[in-house]
């Protein structure tokens, strides 16, 4: 018995080492890039492994009253297949909504596959996987909680899609659960962005669903009713980019990094979790010094994480001084994640800027390379903008004594969040 417990004990102690100090990629561009110009897709194809798709229709939906009305709709038209993919999938008014939604198709004869992670979705998995397996749903826990495990528990599928007949996918950053459909507890509603999608890159969507279905279950989807023929829908030109620790280097934060640095005119990026490396830290200043208008935009008192802002507002300072302009959303959580640049590209998916979604989690994000597109974000971004506090160099110095010595020791999150 003792024998175990000094075996055991090890083990935590190799865990914790691993996840908080393992060596950090010092990420760099080679060389000056444009980020309008064709070569700058040509890097991204190759670096990220993927391809842009033209052809593609878009539609942004702004808050949950725009986009689970939307989500909902899309798969009680069903016909053949509804693929999911959840971080957060909670029980409440919004989660049983898409619980008997889905429910119904499957009973229709409509094949349901859903994949939840176990841990965003602890505590109700088991209440929500019930219903949709007696319906005919095929349900499954992404690593769930086994000894054999445990060296990948830090590894979480943060992935939040939807994909209904290989047509019409569904891609952002919000889940399933009721504070981003109302206000909730006395706290507004989130504020958060997804983008309904038709056309060529619908199939890249449902390959990244597939991925981790056959992880959990051996499954190879093969079926011609899971991807289609490409045909076009709109004249949106994208490319999906899913990312995963077992690339040690991940696509995402290549791509988040390489267009960062190969701005040349505006960068503007809205992230719930602000905690990017020494690194990318580097790459941010040295972007704003080449005169970019940089700006990020975080929550502010409503965030959902205080010891994560803590931490990331120890950084502002540095930031502030090479020329970015930082705004603390005001008007309730913000959970929004994208990436503007040069009024070309638009990035949403799931990504934040921190070292869990770069170097932890499983991610998928869609990269829009569309002025029309980019605009219709701006303008949503620019509304953020509008219920925001901008941080100042002179008040980030005047913050309390206090946060500056919880910040000291908050460093430990950058590798972690």
């Amino acid at each position: 018995m003792l024998y175990l417990t000094i075996i055991g004990g090890v083990f935590i102690a190799w865990l914790i080492l691993a996840v908080l100090f393992m060596p950090h990629i010092p990420y760099h561009i080679q060389s000056a890039i444009d980020a309008r110009s064709d070569h700058c897709v040509h890097v991204l194809e190759s670096t990220c492994q993927t391809h842009l798709e033209h052809g593609n229709r878009v539609e942004i939906l702004t808050n949950g009253d725009q986009f689970y009305p939307a989500m909902l709709d899309a798969i009680r038209q069903a016909r053949e297949t509804v693929t999911m993919e959840c971080y957060i999938f909670k029980k409440g008014e919004i989660g049983e909504q898409f619980i008997k939604a889905l429910c119904e198709r499957a009973q229709a004869g409509v094949r349901v596959t859903i994949v939840m992670d176990a841990i965003g979705s602890f505590g109700a998995f088991r209440e929500s996987a019930k219903p949709l397996r007696e319906a005919g749903c095929r349900v499954a826990a992404y690593q769930r909680f086994m000894w054999y495990r445990l060296s990948r528990l830090n590894n979480r599928t943060h992935r939040e899609l939807l994909v209904v007949d290989g047509t019409v996918a569904f891609a952002g950053g919000a889940g399933v659960a009721d504070w981003w459909a109302k206000p909730l507890h006395g706290k507004p509603m989130w504020r958060d962005m997804m983008a309904r999608i038709e056309g060529p890159v619908v199939s890249d969507i449902q390959g990244v669903l597939a991925e981790n279905w056959l992880e959990c279950c051996g499954e190879i989807m093969t079926g011609p009713e899971t991807y289609k023929p490409h045909k076009p829908a709109g004249d949106v030109a994208g490319f999906s980019v899913k990312s995963s620790p077992s690339d040690r280097s991940t696509a995402s934060r290549a791509l988040f990094q390489t267009l960062v640095e190969a701005a040349a005119d505006s960068v503007l990026i809205s992230t719930p979790y602000f905690l990017p490396d020494k690194a990318f830290r580097t790459a941010i200043q040295r972007t704003a010094r080449r005169g970019v208008a940089f700006v990020v935009i975080v929550p502010g008192s409503h965030t959902d994480q205080r010891w994560v802002r803590l931490a990331s507002r120890r950084m502002y300072g540095q930031l502030l001084e090479a020329g970015v302009r930082m705004f603390e959303y005001e008007a309730g959580m913000t959970h929004l994640k994208a990436l503007l640049v040069d009024e070309v590209w638009a990035v949403i998916g799931t990504t934040n800027f921190d070292n869990r979604s770069f170097e932890h989690n499983d991610e998928v994000n869609v990269a829009f390379r569309d002025p029309a597109l980019t605009a219709r974000i701006a303008a949503d971004l620019e509304a953020d903008l509008k219920q925001c506090r901008e941080i100042t160099l002179e008040a980030w110095r005047a913050r309390p004594v206090w946060e500056k010595l919880i910040g000291t020791v908050a460093w430990i999150l950058e590798r972690q969040q």
